[in-house]
This record gives structure tokens, C-alpha cells and sequence, in this order.
């Protein structure tokens, strides 16, 4: 495909604009329970307006755009009152909570850098229900992890075994509030007083509870702190643009003082153009996001998001108590926020998700991993006001048309195949034969997934993240 020789009409682009949606989730219906985070058509205008008239600010540089600064500085304030920091606690505006976390981790090693210089590459202690975004952080920052184990019941970090795993070498702990997993916060004040004792910085993971969570203590929910009014919480994440619902492209991520927030600043005077100063990753920088973020929280408002707290909470409730009421189906923890994870030891869930696709619902699928089961995962946002009992109908049917479906004889034949090589010996000729054993092709995936998801969940962790980088690969060719 080359840049058209002519210019072509508004009309035509816009056609084959919409043209290209007609695959995506029809996420305005309210059936999909994944990735989108929909107030309603008001919000999304102020967000839309917004968002256009910053369109071209450019946050490189905040002494040519003040506008940004303004912005920025107030939406820190909100979110800094929302956390309960006092008025030592800064912060700044991201991209995503990818974004934030990287930089709470790029403070962490920078510190660990500056006070134990003789000391090699530091360590982060990572609960395994923490979130992929600090494996990649790691990964592009140098930092090993180290992994801990959580509760088999309850879901949440174990605190002894962090202890356990702190060494010399310690530069960050995580925990979160909460998991994206589970829905459930970690035992945040233990593992605090554990950062404290050993003078560690400690970062909870707010990104898509720190909001939402605050409005829940308001509405008489048992939830533990897991803010600023802790000591020892260094640092915490909260993304925007889940449940205080501004657009993609806004999180926040704050410090407990500017001696911390200093190592997360990035300034460059070491070549022949201008001088580069970014407090995060991104340098050139719509203001749109931030406009939008600024203006749906002053749209909404406190006894707004009461409100659509509220309403969620309702649509939880109601969704837990029907999903126990399902024979097959069991909730592996009640979760403390709208994030339902369903398993099952009768029927296989893949399958059941299929079921559900084909009933015109998304539900997303959860790989097992270190003996916690497969599951399929709901996110609850308010465009599901009114669906759930619908819902729950579906949901039964299609446990029974999954237990329909024949075993895959794939999944058996995939065991033992990896019992018998090591992620080394995988080429890039085995891993595009095992897309096509799963069903993958170039051309795209098959109706029926639970085959593909088996295949993944009966895989090591490392071949799986080799054979969808082989995927993702592939997916993204440039047009002929």
C-alpha cells in the first residue's frame, strides 16, 4: 500500500474508517466484559470535546504550553486527595498504567543505583498475581524479579514470603489494590511495615482499583487501606481511564515526597539540540488525554461517581450471587472490586466461553498458572446496568452446551511433546507448527478458541510467551 497519489474525499475516509470497526467488540451494547470502562454518551462528549481542543498542545514542553502544566497539576491534586496523601505526595500524568509502573520502577532502581553503587543488578519482589506491566518494566529496565507466591484461598500476596525474599539486592516491593486476577487487595499495611523495617520503597499497584475502591469504603464495603494514610507506601499507580472513566491514555502515578519523584525525571543536555527534561516516558505528547481526564472528573463529580459506584457494586452483587447459584460454576474468591474471575472442576471453561461468544457476549479467558485453575474473567463497568440477569442466563446454557463439546486430543499431545524439548530448542519453523496445531493461521483464528486457549494453558509459561510473540509477529505485516 503506497500514500494515494490524490487526495480523497472526507466521505470516503470516514466510510472506510467505520468499514474497518465492523469486527471489533460492539462494546456500546453493554456485552462485552472486558477492555472498555463506558459511563454513557454524555461523558464520552465532554471527553470528545476535550480531548480536540488540546488535540495539538504539545506536553514536551510545559513553559511553551502552561495550559498542560495547569491541567496536570490539578489532576494530580485530585488524584492526591483521592489517595489521602498529604502535601508532601507529588505525581504526574501517563500514558497508561504500563507507563506509571515503569516509572515507579525506574525511581526504585534509580535510588537503589545511587545509595548502594557497589551492589549489581537490583531486585523487584512480585507477588504472582501482580500485573504483566511490571515484566515488562523489568524487562526494559534491567531489574530482575523476584517472584512470590499468593494465598491458595484468598488470592492475596503472601507476607512472610515476601520478607523471605528480600536480599541485598532488594530495590522495589509491589503489591496491589487490587489484582487484576482476583479482584482482591493485598494485605497492603503487613507488607508496609516489612518495606519500613528494611527502608525499601514500596509501590501498590492502584491502577485499576485506587479509584473505584475508595467509593466502595464510602458505600460500606470491607476494604482494607491500602492508601498514603499507610506508612511505608512509597508509591501508587491509579489509572484514569478505567473506573474514573476519561479516555485511553490517562493514569497518574504519585510519590510519597520529591526526594523520591526526582529519580523518576529524565533530562537531557548532552547533544547539539535543545535541552530535554520529561518527568515521564513519553516525550512529544498530545494534551488531549489529559484535557479529557480533567474534564470528566470535574463533569462527574464526586456524587456522580458515588453514583456510578453504586450502580456497579449493585451489578457485582447480583452477578456473584447468580454465578454461585450455577451447579458447574464456582468462584475461585469473592472479590473486593467489579473484577470476577469463574472457574469450574466439571466443565471445561474454555469451552464455556465459547458458548458465550457465540451468544453474542465477550468474556475474557485467564490461563492457569502455578496450580490457580483457568478461568474466565468479567470486568463490570455501567454500561452492564440491567444485563446481568440476561446474563446469567446465557451463562448456564452455555455451561451445558460445553459440556457437549469432545476433549481435545491436541492438549495431550502438546504435554508430551514439551516434556521432551526445552524452550532453547524451539525454532521458528516448531513455533509456526505449533500456531497451525493450535489452529492459528495467518489469515486469523478460528470460531472456536477453547482449543487455542487449552493448547496455551497446557503449555509452560515461556513457550506460551513464545508462540504469541510468533503470533503477534505475524499479525502485524504491513498491507500489500
Amino acid at each position: 500500500m503506497k500514500i494515494p497519489q490524490h487526495a480523497r474525499s472526507q466521505e470516503e475516509l470516514f466510510a472506510q474508517l467505520e468499514s474497518f470497526r465492523q469486527h471489533d467488540l460492539k462494546w456500546r451494547e453493554g456485552r462485552a466484559w472486558g477492555y472498555v470502562y463506558d459511563a454513557g454518551r454524555e461523558v464520552e462528549e465532554v471527553a470528545k470535546k476535550a480531548f480536540m481542543m488540546y488535540l495539538s498542545e504539545n506536553g514536551l514542553d510545559p513553559t511553551s504550553f502552561p495550559s498542560l502544566a495547569i491541567l496536570e497539576n490539578q489532576i494530580i491534586s485530585m488524584a492526591r486527595d483521592h489517595l489521602h496523601g498529604d502535601q508532601e505526595v507529588v505525581g504526574n500524568f501517563t500514558s497508561g498504567g504500563t507507563e506509571s509502573i515503569l516509572l515507579a520502577l525506574k525511581t526504585a532502581r534509580d535510588r537503589f543505583f545511587d545509595l548502594h553503587p557497589e551492589v549489581g543488578q537490583p531486585e523487584m519482589i512480585l507477588p504472582i498475581s501482580a500485573h504483566a506491566a511490571f515484566y515488562k518494566a523489568a524487562h526494559y529496565l534491567g531489574v530482575k524479579i523476584v517472584q512470590t507466591p499468593i494465598d491458595r484461598d484468598t488470592k492475596r500476596a503472601e507476607v512472610e514470603a515476601i520478607r523471605a525474599a528480600i536480599t541485598p539486592r532488594t530495590a522495589l516491593i509491589v503489591a496491589s489494590a487490587t489484582c487484576y486476577a482476583w479482584g482482591v487487595v493485598d494485605p497492603i499495611e503487613e507488607i508496609a511495615k516489612i518495606a519500613q523495617e528494611h527502608d525499601l520503597l514500596f509501590h501498590v499497584d492502584g491502577c485499576i482499583g485506587g479509584f473505584l475502591l475508595q467509593y466502595y469504603r464510602r458505600l460500606g464495603e470491607e476494604i482494607p487501606l491500602f492508601d498514603f494514610r499507610i506508612p511505608g507506601v512509597t508509591s501508587i499507580s491509579m489509572d484514569l481511564h478505567k473506573y474514573a472513566f476519561a479516555p485511553k491514555g490517562a493514569s497518574v502515578v504519585l510519590h510519597r515526597n520529591k526526594s523520591l519523584r526526582k529519580y523518576q525525571i529524565f533530562a537531557c543536555a548532552s547533544w547539539t539540540g535543545y535541552t530535554i527534561v520529561n518527568t515521564a516516558v513519553q516525550s512529544s505528547k498530545s494534551g488531549g488525554p489529559m484535557a479529557a481526564a480533567w474534564a470528566v472528573m470535574n463533569f462527574i463529580g464526586d456524587d456522580g461517581y458515588m453514583r456510578y459506584a453504586r450502580e456497579i457494586l449493585e451489578e457485582q452483587k447480583k452477578l456473584v450471587q447468580g454465578i454461585q447459584a450455577i451447579p458447574d460454576l464456582c468462584l475461585p474468591v469473592i472479590p473486593q472490586m467489579p473484577l470476577i474471575a469463574v472457574d469450574s472442576r466439571t466443565v471445561n471453561i474454555f469451552h464455556v466461553i465459547d458458548e458465550m461468544k457465540f451468544k453474542g457476549w465477550y468474556v475474557q479467558p485467564q490461563l492457569g498458572y502455578q496450580g490457580h485453575r483457568a478461568c474466565l474473567h468479567l470486568l463490570v463497568s455501567p454500561s452492564h446496568r440491567g444485563q446481568a440477569d440476561g446474563f446469567l442466563v446465557d451463562l448456564a446454557a452455555a455451561v451445558e452446551l460445553a459440556k457437549q463439546q469432545p476433549e481435545s486430543e491436541l492438549v495431550a499431545q502438546v504435554k508430551e511433546m514439551f516434556g521432551q524439548i526445552t524452550p532453547d530448542q524451539i525454532t521458528e519453523e516448531v513455533l509456526q507448527g505449533m500456531l497451525g496445531m493450535a489452529g492459528i493461521q495467518k489469515a486469523g483464528l478460528p470460531e472456536r478458541l477453547a482449543e487455542v486457549n487449552e493448547v496455551l494453558d497446557a503449555m509452560p509459561s515461556a513457550l506460551t510467551e513464545r508462540l504469541l510473540t510468533a503470533f503477534m509477529n505475524d499479525l502485524f505485516t504491513p498491507t500489500k
